[in-house]
């Protein structure tokens, strides 16, 4: 079982940033694909963004060209930069561990945009 440490969640007023992270146990963190997913209240969970093991990465449509994902292997870390938030950005963002056939979800984070 994977354990996580996800933290950098809470308010931010509408235009501002926030930085996500999540550290995700086991030796072999380099070969995870993580991604980053959110759900808010009465709607779906969605794809924010994914960073596979090779470095790739994809976004979802509505956070393209504001949101990073990237990766920090040594840390076992992988970090979600949220830049020019809305209010529609306002979710539980959760991390998720793809290996293989498997995956491994975060408890989640609250993200609030509002002014």
């Amino acid at each position: 079982q994977i354990q996580f440490v996800e933290s950098g969640g809470g308010l931010v007023q509408p235009g501002g940033s926030l930085r996500l992270s999540c550290a995700a146990s086991g030796k072999i963190f380099h070969l995870y694909d993580m991604a980053w997913h959110r759900q808010a209240p009465g709607k779906q969970r969605e794809s924010v963004a994914v960073i596979r093991s090779g470095g790739s990465t994809d976004y979802g449509e509505s956070v393209e060209g504001r949101f990073t994902i990237s990766r920090d292997n040594s840390k076992s870390t992988v970090y979600l930069q949220m830049n020019s938030l809305k209010p529609e950005d306002t979710a539980v963002y959760y991390c998720q561990v793809r290996l293989g056939p498997y995956e491994y979800w975060g408890q989640g984070t609250q993200v609030t945009v509002s002014s």
